[in-house]
């Protein structure tokens, strides 16, 4: 089981989200779906009954979610996800990249256009038509092998510039790696000296993308993607979230923001069978931190 899952929040179009994914992404398919109970809901969650609440789906074996609710979040740039396209293992990769790219602006908008870059020979940042963020890159084939997925976390707002002390905090927290191969040699904007243009993180074999924003942005990390931590036990879920949980406002149903923001779904490696049991969603819907014992 992947330990930590990308969710992504739909506004009523999750199961559409994903078959799309399904048809433009390479190795890309739809794995399970989840429904919410046909009873039992909360008032603000009554027009779901029956519906969708979770579809699985993955991009060339990395998981995803997507949520399907309503228009309280949307996805945006403070977290995107890389898609490596290497030519050492894609004769075609630039092509096929191509492609993809054409599929995902169709409805949505670039945000950095395709072309040249002095990082990547052929890249573009799209934001597609649900408002997920893809940075789709043509990799250097003589650089070290990176998965075809890769989350990238982007500091901006109050939290910028702490792109580095994040890779410390997860590191150390998740006993992982991390380094910074690229950093702001003067000021730009808002990217202090040193601050990080671009770093790494692996994460319980999961690689993740950190960058310090050298500009002011409209939004920062959110609900609109949260990350899903999937613990084994009750002692394991008990020990990250104290450690990742610093706002007490956003904690509800196993949900948790961090230090930086950052959304955190904190979740029992089990739970798809304990929400099997009669009366679950009801009690999920009680908890702050998901006590696996109560349900």
């Amino acid at each position: 089981m992947q330990k930590i899952v990308p969710n992504l929040w739909f506004d009523h179009t999750a199961a559409e989200a994903a078959a799309f994914y399904a048809q433009v992404l390479p190795n890309t398919r739809v794995t399970g779906t989840e429904h919410y109970p046909t009873e039992g809901l909360l008032d603000f969650q009554a027009e779901f009954a029956g519906s969708e609440l979770v579809v699985n789906f993955e991009v060339d074996g990395f998981a995803f979610a997507g949520i399907n609710a309503g228009s309280e979040f949307k996805p945006n740039p403070a977290i995107s996800f890389f898609l490596n396209f290497d030519p050492s293992r894609d004769p075609d990769a630039r092509a096929h990249l191509d492609e993809v790219w054409s599929a995902l602006v169709d409805g949505g908008m670039e945000l950095m256009p395709l072309g040249e870059y002095p990082f990547s020979p052929h890249y573009a940042w799209v934001q597609d038509r649900y408002g997920v963020n893809w940075q789709l890159m043509l990799t250097n084939p003589a650089g070290d092998p990176r998965p075809f997925v890769v989350p990238s976390l982007m500091f901006t707002g109050p939290v910028r510039n702490r792109a580095e002390e994040a890779i410390g905090f997860y590191t150390d927290l998740f006993g992982g790696t991390g380094s910074v191969p690229s950093r702001y040699e003067q000021q730009t904007q808002l990217a202090a000296p040193g601050s990080v243009t671009y770093g790494e993180m692996n994460l319980f074999g999961q690689w993740f993308a950190v960058m310090d924003s050298p500009v002011e942005h409209p939004f920062n990390f959110d609900p609109g993607v949260s990350l899903q931590l999937n613990c084994a036990g009750q002692a394991e879920l008990d020990r990250y979230w104290d450690a990742l949980s610093t706002v007490p406002e956003a904690e509800q149903c196993g949900w948790c923001a961090d230090r930086f923001g950052v959304s955190w779904q904190v979740v029992p490696d089990n739970l798809g069978e304990l929400m099997a049991k009669p009366g679950a969603y009801a009690k999920l819907m009680e908890m702050k931190k998901i006590e696996p014992s109560a349900f």
